[in-house]
């Protein structure tokens, strides 16, 4: 899947170089990010295991994709963060049942979509120009769109 998507990303007109994933020392306690122009970076002391680092990158590469392919997204405004924190989470398998068992949630029906949004809610509310309120309007504003777009693929994996 990452292979796909930076082949995606090429298509699109946008370079995907080798030095544009990165492992590094974190002193957050995030998994990892993507930075415009910069690429992505994975904390090498946050995530231990292979799975989780796959994860990460399939989650921040959707992040990449979407401004490869967006002519004006802008990190400063909601909606359009929130709209790719929702894709991301999605395409990415941050959400699939068995990583919400690992993280505690035991609910078997409607966990996709809660932890979908739960997430991007975290995200965007992370946004130093996006208040809680302002990331929940968003995230509701753009759900049924950014949730059901799978570009590049043709149908959520």
């Amino acid at each position: 899947m990452v292979k796909f998507l930076k082949r995606q990303m090429e298509k699109a007109g946008c370079v995907v170089g080798d030095k544009f994933i990165k492992a590094i020392h974190c002193d957050q306690n995030i998994s990892g990010g993507y930075c415009q122009g910069e690429g992505i970076t994975v904390c090498s002391n946050e995530v231990s295991m292979q799975d989780e680092v796959n994860r990460v990158i399939l989650h921040e590469l959707i992040h990449a994709y979407d401004e490869c392919r967006s002519a004006n997204l802008d990190w400063c405004n909601c909606a359009h963060h929130a709209c790719s924190e929702i894709r991301a989470n999605r395409l990415s398998g941050d959400c699939h049942y068995k990583q919400e068992l690992l993280r505690g949630y035991l609910k078997i029906r409607g966990h996709e979509q809660e932890c979908i949004k739960r997430r991007a809610m975290k995200s965007v509310t992370s946004n130093p120009f996006c208040s809680e309120a302002a990331a929940k309007d968003a995230v509701e504003a753009v759900w049924d769109v950014c949730y059901n777009d799978t570009q590049p693929f043709d149908r959520a994996p």
